[in-house]
């Protein structure tokens, strides 16, 4: 692993402190102010004034500001100002952290992680040493969502109540104690309609059948509801009471980023095309075995963790790994025309159907291996399928996805 500056946080944090208390109200008291309040001027609803204190507590003071070409604004955020933080049981993370250990891999089957490439730094833009980089939240991103309360948080099968309208196409390992997943999937841009989303992805998950469903999640997806448009963006999800709480990125208190090349919610670009270029992202979730907290790596940069004080079966372990695809959908009568990975069926095979291969867990002695009894599972095959193999090159691997709506899937 190449070594990241965002490791040497820690160790500099009392000069980090210095420079927020010098210059961070210099840099950010008043764009901060008219970013966030400009688009409220004259609304004095008490809806809008909801929205505002919102926007204030998860839009941080920023010491700089880019614009990525995609229209999202990332706001580079001094390191101990970033929303974790505002949970005092955190706090003291900052004095404490250390740098994690890596899962060890098997000499014979270590490879190469693909870079992780956004659009907001494609051209050279960075956050400066110290801070980390945050798509900065609007009004209106809160407003398409029509609930304060839900905002950032995932809807799921595992919801309580349920939710409908969810959709697989799923590897699963469920028989062990797993301590972190990785996978390297193939990055698309589906077409999704309406309030819908299409993710691919990983789950890490402790489910107990009398208690809430615990959860680290990584992957891609399209959410045009969420962000406004079709772009495949990189996110990460955690929730400690089946999905009542917990959320997206760093859009509540929780998930602490150490990274400053690196940001969440943000687009991915290049993706792949069909028939031809395959452009992939490497997801690692590990339980650092000396701090037990869970980390989280994307390509060679490790990103930041979940606290292990967040949860409370996933403490200790998971005992659930799921590898692929999900749809959501409104029931509105025949099935949803929103596309899972490409849009194409995984008979198509590479280049044509999105994958997740070198399918991997991490044991408790902190390697990983191969993931075995892989089962398959996928709630409406005519509409979203699935299926799997194993090579040399990639280990065990899936193909997943479909079109949704087409004449065997109504």
């Amino acid at each position: 692993m190449k070594t990241n500056s965002c490791l040497e946080i820690p160790s500099n944090i009392s000069v980090l402190v210095l420079f927020s208390l010098l210059f961070s109200p210099i840099f950010s008291s008043m764009n901060f102010r008219e970013e966030n309040e400009t688009t409220m001027a004259g609304n004095k609803s008490k809806n809008m004034k909801l929205i505002n204190d919102h926007l204030r507590k998860i839009n941080k003071p920023f010491v700089k500001s880019i614009k990525s070409p995609d229209g999202d604004i990332i706001d580079c955020v001094l390191f101990h100002l970033q929303p974790a933080f505002d949970l005092p049981e955190l706090k003291n993370k900052i004095s404490v952290m250390v740098q994690p250990e890596l899962p060890k891999e098997h000499d014979h089957k270590a490879g190469t992680n693909p870079e992780i490439k956004q659009l907001w730094n494609l051209k050279g833009e960075s956050c400066p040493n110290g801070t980390i980089p945050i798509k900065r939240t609007s009004a209106g991103d809160i407003l398409r969502t029509n609930s304060i309360p839900r905002f950032g948080k995932k809807y799921s099968r595992n919801d309580v109540p349920p939710t409908p309208g969810h959709e697989h196409s799923i590897g699963s390992v469920r028989e062990g104690e797993f301590y972190g997943a990785k996978a390297i999937l193939n990055v698309w841009k589906p077409n999704v309609i309406g309030l819908d989303f299409s993710v691919s992805q990983i789950w890490v998950v402790a489910h107990v059948p009398t208690r809430p469903v615990n959860t680290v999640e990584v992957g891609w997806h399209v959410f045009p509801n969420v962000y406004k448009d079709n772009l495949p963006r990189l996110f990460a999800f955690w929730t400690p009471d089946g999905y009542q709480s917990g959320c997206y990125n760093l859009e509540c208190p929780g998930f602490i980023q150490i990274n400053p090349n690196v940001c969440l919610g943000a687009s991915i670009k290049p993706i792949s095309t069909y028939n031809g270029k395959q452009y992939e992202i490497a997801l690692l979730i590990w339980k650092d075995p000396n701090s037990g907290d869970w980390w989280l790596r994307v390509g060679t940069e490790v990103i930041g963790f979940w606290p292990a004080e967040l949860f409370t079966d996933l403490q200790d372990r998971a005992n659930r790994i799921d590898y692929g695809g999900e749809v959501y959908a409104e029931s509105l009568g025949k099935h949803t025309s929103t596309q899972m990975g490409s849009g194409h069926f995984p008979d198509e095979g590479f280049g044509k159907a999105a994958f997740a291969r070198n399918l991997e867990m991490v044991d408790q002695d902190n390697y990983l291996n191969e993931v075995s009894n892989l089962n398959l599972y996928a709630e409406k095959a005519n509409c979203y399928g699935i299926n799997n193999g194993h090579s040399d090159a990639w280990g065990n691997y899936i193909f997943f996805g479909g079109p949704g709506y087409n004449p065997n899937c109504l």
